[in-house]
């Protein structure tokens, strides 16, 4: 996919986050929606009730997108993209403090339900 390729390596953008000095940043997951394809049931998302492509993104407090993952099928929960593409861990070793919804865990990511 076009955004994941042009992306930098998650811990060379949570780097240049750290030396921007910004000391926190958002952390979401998206759906992409995509044409139905002949083998659609990994692609099928219950919860948007439609066809798609999960995308986890990372963008600073003023929306500039630091990094954005790979495309997972859109039945994947944003919790388990977030442990495919190692995100929580990443930003706890980065220092930085993230805003996310109830889906992702872990001590350094704060809940902005």
């Amino acid at each position: 996919m076009l955004l994941s390729a042009r992306s930098p390596e998650l811990g060379q953008a949570l780097s240049r986050a750290r030396k921007a000095g910004l000391h926190h940043l958002l952390l979401d997951g998206t759906l992409i929606r995509v044409d139905r394809i002949k083998a659609n049931r990994p692609y099928f998302s219950g919860k948007h009730h439609m066809h798609g492509m999960n995308i986890q993104v990372i963008p600073s407090p003023d929306g500039t997108i630091l990094w954005t993952s790979g495309a997972l099928p859109g039945k994947t929960h944003d919790v388990s993209a977030a442990r495919i593409w190692g995100i929580v861990r990443a930003l706890e070793q980065a220092g930085l403090i993230t805003l996310a919804d109830n889906a992702y865990p872990g001590p350094k990511v704060a809940s902005a339900s």
